[in-house]
């Protein structure tokens, strides 16, 4: 058989992950065979074993390409001029614009992650992820002075991946669940853990005036 392109392979790959995030979310981890995954991706099973060895190997592509893209747009958050609408826009992609399968994808991996030891490695790596890239976003937002927040990032990022994480959840499992209705208030709610420091009412705030030597002696008495 001839070789396929590079550029060939890698879109396979991209259809057959498509395929199995589908099926996943359909049927479930167990009810899902392999076969499913070919027949939904329209590749033979010789096609999709070049890729992918079992279900757990797909479980990781899966994450891993869901990390890559988490990543990329955290990546700038730290210089968003705007850092809590950033964080709703952040929101809305993945409680509103993402299709409503991807979030029970996200139920089924982690009930799966319970019982089987392989796919919870993965989960809980990336999940180790999510929080650890929040809070770098939190400690550079706090050290420039864009948040004034109490609590320290690592805490901060705890509270988000929970507030995200119950969020992702009431949207697959409750059809009837309004994100959009609910988000504003979810942001208001950061809003006050991260306490955002208005560049413009900062340097608006009036400075306290320097003390001459004299007052300084005189305040030190």
């Amino acid at each position: 058989m001839p070789k396929l392109k590079p550029d060939t392979l890698l879109q396979r790959r991209e259809r057959i992950l498509d395929a199995a995030e589908r099926c996943f979310a359909r049927a479930g981890f167990h009810r899902t065979t392999m076969q499913h995954i070919c027949k939904e991706a329209g590749i033979s099973p010789g096609g999709l074993y070049v890729h992918f060895a079992s279900k757990e190997d797909l479980i990781a592509g899966i994450t891993e390409r869901d990390r890559a893209k988490l990543a990329g747009k955290l990546a700038n958050l730290p210089e968003a001029p705007d850092l809590l609408t950033a964080l709703s826009q952040l929101g809305e992609h993945y409680a509103l614009e993402e299709p409503h399968y991807k979030r029970v994808l996200c139920v089924e991996i982690g009930c799966e992650a319970t019982r089987n030891p392989a796919v919870g490695e993965i989960y809980r790596t990336v999940d180790v992820f999510c929080r650890q890239s929040f809070e770098q976003v939190f400690a550079k937002a706090r050290e420039s002075g864009r948040i004034a927040a109490d609590d320290d990032p690592r805490l901060l990022a705890e509270v988000v991946s929970l507030i995200g994480d119950g969020l992702f959840w009431r949207r697959a499992v409750h059809p009837e669940f309004n994100a959009q209705e609910v988000l504003p208030v979810l942001v208001r709610m950061v809003s006050e853990l991260l306490k955002p420091v208005d560049p413009a009412n900062e340097a608006a705030r009036p400075q306290p005036a320097k003390k001459t030597g004299r007052a300084r002696v005189e305040a030190a008495q």
